[in-house]
């Protein structure tokens, strides 16, 4: 059991230390500020920061359901953890949308558009930044309640979340 814990600290560094490298990298290209991947960082808390910290009794995060619903009205239910994105709940779940989340959440695409209802969307806290209203500008089916599912974090209040998915997706960066 504890190699395993090592094992998954190990690969929680190892994805930590990713983020970390493109966040730099992104910085120097520009020098706009790259909020996702700082958004996605800031929810990266509970992760270890070097391979050999394992600590303990740490509670495991809450968990919380979110439904897809696709255009031909097909329902697809999923969960993810506390401050997962709805694009990490796409790709831990290995949810099939055609191209959803190109960039991997790295602000510079429109593929994680999704559609909130107006009470779910008044519930976020924060509202959209500058550099994805710029990204949400480019996507297709826009709405006033629209969002990218990478910028969206999981919490209590969002539990049971539905988001609609447009009918297709523009990826800005082509």
């Amino acid at each position: 059991m504890h190699t395993m814990r090592l094992l998954a600290s190990y690969r929680q560094h190892a994805y930590l230390s990713n983020l970390v490298s493109q966040l730099t990298q992104s910085c120097l290209r520009d020098s706009r500020p790259h909020t996702g991947l700082l958004t996605r960082l800031n929810h990266l808390k509970y992760l270890s920061t070097a391979p050999n910290d394992v600590k303990k009794e740490e509670k495991s995060p809450q968990t919380y359901e979110v439904t897809f619903v696709k255009r031909n009205g097909d329902r697809i239910k999923a969960s993810g953890k506390e401050g997962d994105s709805l694009l990490d709940v796409v790709v831990n779940n290995n949810l099939d949308f055609d191209g959803f989340g190109a960039c991997e959440g790295t602000l510079t695409c429109s593929t994680c558009h999704v559609i909130l209802k107006k009470q779910d969307y008044d519930k976020l806290p924060e509202k959209p930044s500058e550099e994805e209203l710029d990204m949400l500008d480019l996507a297709f089916e826009l709405t006033d309640t629209s969002r990218l599912g990478c910028q969206i974090m999981l919490s209590k209040d969002l539990d049971g979340l539905e988001v609609q998915l447009p009918s297709t997706i523009n990826d800005a960066r082509g």
